[in-house]
């Protein structure tokens, strides 16, 4: 297979988050021609209705080489020039999918057994196919995680904690204000004060960092909110309880705040003579919970372009991330 060729192919098959059906049937297809080919099994695990990890075997499973399915929003094709193939998913993560796919043809091309490949849906939402995978575990001791890292092992990531803030107020004629209670305004008072909790910085992982990603509320311009709610995310460095602690405090008597998500910080392992790096995004791998082994995180792309209108990958790190993966599945069958 063409790393190049075939990673086009993945961008052009829509595979939005809770639309990974279609992907999802084209990998197990073309997994099942790896299988017949050289003993291999190939299924589809369940996670909800038309969504399904892919798990392909080759021999008892030492290692497994794996990543995510789903992509964001919005969908657009591929396309490529001499140094780039650009699209959604490019680096995150149809690249990734296809650097691996390749490995395993030409792992298996040299007699390489003992590995698998475990491609799982849900990863830019809830890692609810993480999850699922790490209750049917098969015994891998290492498990390679793709993500857009430069093809340098990352060493660390940071993990994440998730809020839903909601204000509640009285609708009132914005004529009289005082007749009513903002949602808005409290809602941009616990804002305020949330973002003014310090926040604390880790000597390997750096500063912890704060998103508000989402804002809104009210119901027209000439009418007092009753409601209003933000998303934001904290991209922790360290032990969540006093950024919890904290946020609660902040909101008092303003808002209520919903933790959605928790993600803890890791520590990864390296190998000697490969580059390292320290990543500020979460993976699936806490969600894994180490039912596939001891982690290790790396892949071509860079993260700066993922979830962008420019999404794109190096042609050349797609492939070395082909040789990366086969040299790394090699070294751990042999450890």
């Amino acid at each position: 297979m063409d790393v190049f060729s075939l990673t086009r192919a993945l961008v052009d098959v829509e595979s939005i988050t809770g639309g990974e059906e279609r992907i999802g049937d084209y990998l197990f297809k073309l997994l099942e021609g790896l299988a017949s080919r050289f003993g291999g099994q190939v299924e589809k695990m369940e996670v909800e209705p038309r969504r399904n990890n892919v798990l392909a075997v080759f021999g008892q499973p030492v290692v497994t080489l794996s990543t995510h399915l789903d992509t964001v929003p919005p969908f657009f094709p591929s396309r490529e020039d001499s140094e780039f193939i650009w699209g959604r998913g490019a680096c995150d993560v149809k690249g990734i999918l296809a650097a691996m796919v390749c490995a395993a043809e030409r792992l298996l091309e040299e007699g390489v057994r003992g590995f698998a490949l475990l491609f799982v849906v849900g990863e830019e939402k809830n890692s609810a196919g993480a999850f699922h995978a790490a209750r049917h575990g098969r015994g891998s001791r290492y498990l390679i995680n793709g993500e857009p890292t430069e093809n340098r092992l990352a060493v660390g990531s940071k993990g994440a904690l998730r809020y839903e803030l909601r204000a509640s107020g009285r609708m009132a004629h914005s004529a009289y204000p005082e007749l009513g209670e903002s949602a808005i305004e409290k809602l941009l008072d616990a804002l305020a004060r949330v973002r003014a909790i310090p926040l604390p910085r880790d000597p390997v992982l750096g500063a912890c960092t704060l998103n508000i990603g989402q804002i809104s509320g009210g119901r027209a311009p000439n009418v007092i909110p009753d409601q209003a709610e933000a998303a934001l995310m904290f991209r922790l460095v360290g032990d969540p309880a006093p950024l919890r602690a904290a946020v609660a405090r902040a909101v008092e008597g303003l808002a209520e705040a919903r933790e959605i998500l928790c993600i803890p910080a890791l520590r990864l392992g390296a190998l000697d003579g490969m580059e390292t790096t320290v990543v500020a995004f979460t993976t699936d791998i806490p969600a894994f919970g180490g039912a596939w082994g001891e982690p290790f995180l790396i892949g071509p792309g860079s993260i700066h372009v993922a979830h962008t209108s420019e999404e794109r990958v190096p042609k050349a790190q797609l492939a070395e991330a082909v040789a990366i993966y086969q040299t790394m599945v090699k070294r751990l069958l042999a450890a």
